[in-house]
């Protein structure tokens, strides 16, 4: 059976909400689902309740957002509770702080002659503002001819509108997750750019501030690349985790659960988690 730990709703930039998202893992049979929205907690009450009502498994979790600058990685937190207080404050301020940036975004797409206006974006996201938000809009006013286009020329980390975003330090961010009982997974790190020591190297630094587990399995690692993160993990002592980091229409072609299409991320795993959860006096 399959499992899928990485999923977005519209608590963040998704495009089906919390519910929908939970009865779509329900419809596709996969043992559970995580949600974790980018840096909110919202959309956690309406996943369980779903899930209670479907008799679907949901695991509550968040994606942080962490590092300076350009250069930055994402952490999951697995089994948080929604009304986790001390990383609800951090968020808090990284929303307001989020907040702020967007002005900033789309004054310079005006400024580069795209003409839309924050109040377009926040109807369409319905939820928590993020530029793949803007980027729809821009589509939809026919300023771009793609989502990938307004990424890469405008929105992007070498976009001629992006603005650096505010983020929770690695070591704060771990500091947080594990104050709360959570379980923190280094989300999809092929995208960090790394060969296999220099990986290595950063996932020690991390450990010793607190991360317990990686994302072997994720819509963007190839095969062999798959392999070679689970021979790392075994060897350090690591959770692995997976997960398609379903985002709905936004990102066409990755599908909850199976990501590409030859994404499968066995329920062992979880099993795994849980009796390690279940060691530390940690709930499941």
């Amino acid at each position: 059976m399959t499992i899928d730990l990485h999923a977005h709703t519209t608590a963040s930039d998704g495009t089906l909400r919390p519910s929908e998202l939970v009865a779509l893992a329900k419809k596709n049979r996969l043992t559970a689902v995580a949600v974790t929205d980018h840096d909110t907690l919202s959309g956690l009450e309406e996943a369980l309740e779903a899930g209670r009502e479907l008799d679907q498994e949901v695991i509550p979790g968040c994606e942080l957002s962490v590092g300076e600058g350009k250069h930055s990685m994402h952490i999951v937190g697995l089994w948080l509770r929604p009304d986790s207080p001390r990383l609800q404050e951090a968020l808090d301020f990284v929303i307001q702080e989020r907040g702020n940036r967007n002005h900033k975004i789309i004054a310079k797409l005006n400024e580069l002659g795209l003409k839309i206006d924050y109040d377009e974006v926040k109807a369409l996201a319905g939820g928590t503002v993020g530029r793949p938000h803007m980027a729809q809009v821009l589509l939809r006013k026919k300023l771009v001819g793609s989502i990938t286009e307004a990424f890469a020329k405008y929105l992007g980390n070498d976009g001629a509108a992006y603005v650096p975003r505010t983020r929770l330090s690695p070591a704060r961010a771990l500091e947080l997750l594990r104050a709360e009982g959570a379980t923190p997974i280094l989300a999809h790190p092929y995208l960090l750019g790394l060969t296999l020591s220099a990986l290595e190297e950063r996932l020690r630094e991390l450990m010793a501030l607190g991360l317990e587990g990686m994302e072997v399995y994720y819509t963007e690692h190839p095969n062999d690349i798959r392999r070679a993160y689970r021979g790392l993990a075994d060897r350090l002592g690591l959770l692995v985790s997976g997960g398609s980091d379903f985002h709905g229409s936004v990102k066409p072609g990755i599908f909850l659960g199976r990501g590409k299409g030859d994404l499968h991320v066995d329920d062992e795993l979880l099993e795994i988690m849980k009796e390690y959860r279940r060691e530390r006096g940690q709930w499941v």
